[in-house]
């Protein structure tokens, strides 16, 4: 059986690539860089994922941590597994700056702001994530 990415993640993201564990997407509202994996696993909820994996699920979601305190220059990130809407376990990194759209609010239900990234943009996303040095593996992009 084929591994397929919810829908409505797809409609919401550009699907950048994958690690070994998680494919990374970055969602479409280019006003925060809110970067989302969704690992290859068929648990709904985070802490059902078997240990291993759930780890090595951790270690990419702080490589991508790296990447928007370094890269995209946030002082923080966010993270969370809701998974209310899309039942498909999958992790938000969000990079936040105080005074950002909706600082100091949660990003869901407070950004009201909308900017799309550029086809320059994702090509500059792609190229820093394929040669950062935050990454403990390959990127491979799609």
């Amino acid at each position: 059986m084929t591994f397929e990415i919810h829908p409505q993640l797809i409609a919401d993201c550009h699907h950048l690539g994958s690690l070994s564990v998680c494919h990374v997407l970055l969602h479409k509202n280019a006003i925060l860089p809110w970067f989302i994996l969704v690992p290859e696993v068929g648990d709904e909820d985070f802490l059902d994922v078997d240990p291993e994996i759930r780890n090595q699920i951790v270690q990419e979601a702080a490589w991508i941590s790296a990447f928007i305190k370094t890269t995209m220059r946030c002082s923080k990130t966010n993270v969370a597994a809701i998974g209310n809407v899309v039942r498909q376990l999958h992790v938000h990194i969000v990079g936040r700056n105080p005074g950002d759209a909706c600082w100091p609010q949660p990003v869901w239900g407070n950004l009201n702001t909308v900017a799309s990234y550029t086809t320059k943009d994702l090509a500059e996303i792609l190229h820093a994530m394929q040669h950062g040095d935050v990454w403990g593996e390959q990127f491979t992009p799609c």
